[in-house]
This record gives C-alpha cells, sequence and structure tokens, in this order.
C-alpha cells in the first residue's frame, strides 16, 4: 500500500477511499448529532433544576421516584436495557442541582 493509500485506514479505518468518505461523512453527523445530544441534556438539566427548586420551596422533596420510575420506563421500553442505564445517567446529571 502507498501512502495514499494508507490514509483512509489511518483516519477511517477503512480499506478503500470511497468507504472512508462514507465513514467520514457519517462521523460529521455524528458529531452534530452529538452537539445537539448534549444541549438538549444541557436543557433538560435546567428544566429539571427549575422543578426541582419550585417542588422544594413548596416544602416537597427535591427528587420524586415515581416519576423517575416513569422515566426509566419510557426509555427501557424505547431503547431496551440499555434505555435504563442512559435513563440512570440523565436523572443523575438532573437530580441536585440547584
Amino acid at each position: 500500500m502507498t501512502a495514499a493509500t494508507t490514509e483512509p485506514t489511518e483516519k477511517t479505518g477503512a480499506r478503500t477511499a470511497e468507504a472512508a468518505g462514507l465513514i467520514s461523512d457519517a462521523r460529521e453527523r455524528i458529531d452534530a448529532l452529538d452537539d445537539r445530544i448534549i444541549g438538549l441534556v444541557q436543557e433538560r438539566m435546567a428544566v429539571s433544576a427549575v422543578i426541582q427548586k419550585e417542588r422544594i420551596a413548596s416544602g416537597g422533596r427535591r427528587v420524586n421516584l415515581s416519576r423517575e420510575m416513569e422515566i426509566l420506563s419510557t426509555y427501557r421500553d424505547a431503547l431496551g436495557k440499555p434505555g435504563t442505564a442512559l435513563a440512570m445517567t440523565l436523572l443523575e446529571l438532573c437530580r441536585g442541582r440547584i
């Protein structure tokens, strides 16, 4: 393999320039999706902080366990077992930030 044909493999793991191009394009799309997901998680954290602040101010608890169970169920139903882990991570990120 010449230097020109090894470059796609080094950056993408692909064996051809065509595959490397497709992988690079798909990675750009994933990076854009990740940016959107991170923004949505940050927005969720902010909304959760508002809810917790109001709940505590009204004499309630910081966490509503029945609501968290609903969220876990939603993610599990949509994404399977890994969805539960994802939901747990989101809930952890959104708890106690106030």
